[in-house]
């Protein structure tokens, strides 16, 4: 056991020191070689590669498409930028690696059928995840985090500048996870590669804000333990589209059906997502899977995340911090904060959006509506693959404050504004009830009664 930990960490150090190089080199190029793309996947969902949302990447990842963003007027200037960002592409957890595990061995136990992947799963491929990987963040995270740094001093330029790191207006803030922490650190590396400079800037920790998930007792008890919810994955699970996957599993690999459950479906799925997201890899764990198959699954995985409806304190610190930054512009112009950066997880972006109601779908899914929903506003995939991002600008303009959204790098417009970037005084007449009526520590609270 002692050697495996060994070998696993300094393989993972291997790796890292290369990956690390690689990115902070001073060469010029920085495009990947043109890499098979698996015909599924853009069904991953949240385990998704960022260049399946923004394609131009996959050939420069300094790439910017100013098509995708609208501006306001020449006149305005930016003032503040607030960037919220999920880490970037991670190990599986050891509780996926487990099943994972489990149906690799079944496969190479068992498994009789004739499909080429077969051989090669059989005779080439080796299980090399193993538990102490645990959800950290992979070489490929760090490029995410670093090459999205350097963008966006792209896209702000006068924001993310020398003089404001260095008179400390840049502030990263991190969840305590590893893969969080580490994602900042990546982020600040590609920061000052992209300014040119060396300059000390130490992420702050902050759970209380970036995993409030966690800390929201009601969230706790009422969405983790959600019986409806939990109801209607197990309708899911047991009706005619997921059955009909795991019998053609069963089929393709020639074991019997009841050896095929929702748990071996889902671990050939992730053998697919991951072995493309973090070794770029066309793995024949995709090759067990068809087109319809995948819907099916990113259906599924999206019912059985959790609904984070309680989580209003990510709403009210963003805009207490804007209100901040109007507030000292209305006053003597002299801003102490230009930019924050948050680093943090799907469950830090999801409950913001949704607050802000945005890829809201007029039917929500559920367990019986499979065959109506793959047209829906709602994918997981484009809204928060690794390192997905929700950046929020506030302009000067000769008007007063603007304000702008982007989400992945192109503009939104928030619902019920028809100007892309609005006024902010617009905005907060829009979400008013939320702003002034919404207390995250009374909603946490459980009702006793």
């Amino acid at each position: 056991m002692v050697k495996q930990v060994v070998t696993t960490i300094c393989f993972a150090l291997f790796h890292c020191i290369i990956g690390y190089w690689a990115f902070m080199s001073s060469c010029s190029i920085h495009s990947f070689p043109k890499i098979s793309i698996p015909a599924i996947a853009r069904y991953f969902g949240s385990k998704g590669r960022y260049e399946e949302v923004n394609t131009y990447l996959i050939d420069d990842l300094l790439a910017t498409n100013n098509s995708l963003v609208t501006l306001p007027s020449s006149q305005c200037r930016e003032i503040h930028l607030t960037a919220i960002i999920r880490h970037g592409t991670r190990y599986p957890t050891t509780k996926n690696i487990q099943k994972m595990r489990d149906f690799y061995d079944l496969v190479v136990r068992d498994a009789t059928g004739d499909l080429n992947c077969l051989s090669e799963i059989k005779s080439q491929w080796k299980m090399w995840y193993t538990d102490e990987m645990d959800g950290r963040l992979v070489d490929k995270g760090r490029v995410d985090h670093g090459y999205l740094a350097q963008r966006l001093i792209k896209w702000f330029p006068s924001l993310l500048t020398e003089g404001n790191v260095r008179h400390g207006r840049v502030k990263l803030i991190t969840s305590s996870k590893h893969r969080c922490v580490n994602s900042t650190i990546a982020f600040r590396e590609g920061l000052m590669k992209g300014l040119g400079i060396e300059v000390e800037l130490e992420p702050a920790v902050n759970d209380a804000l970036m995993r409030y998930f966690d800390q929201c007792e009601r969230f706790v008890k009422e969405v983790e333990n959600n019986k409806s919810a939990l109801e209607e994955v197990k309708r899911f699970k047991e009706g005619p589209e997921m059955k009909r996957v795991m019998a053609k599993m069963a089929d393709r690999l020639k074991v019997p059906y009841a050896s095929i459950t929702d748990d071996s479906v889902e671990a050939a799925f992730f053998l697919c997502a991951y072995e493309f997201t973090i070794h770029d890899l066309n793995s024949p764990w995709c090759q067990l899977f068809d087109e319809e198959d995948a819907q099916v699954l990113e259906q599924f995985y999206l019912k059985n995340k959790k609904f984070l409806k309680y989580i209003y304190i990510y709403f009210h610190d963003l805009f207490h911090r804007l209100n901040q930054v109007v507030a000292q512009i209305n006053s003597d112009g002299a801003l102490s904060e230009a930019v924050t950066v948050q680093v943090g997880h799907a469950e830090t972006l999801l409950p913001l959006l949704t607050l802000l109601d945005l890829f809201k779908d007029d039917i929500p899914l559920s367990s019986t509506n499979y065959a109506t929903q793959n047209n829906r506003i709602f994918r997981s995939g484009n809204i928060v693959p690794y390192a997905a991002n929700l950046l929020v600008v506030l302009y000067k303009c000769p008007e007063g404050i603007r304000m702008g959204v982007r989400l992945n790098e192109k503009s939104l417009t928030l619902p019920g504004l028809n100007d892309p970037v609005p006024m902010y005084e617009d905005v907060k007449k829009r979400y008013h009830a939320l702003l002034e009526g919404c207390d995250q520590e009374t909603v946490c609270k459980m009702n006793n009664s």
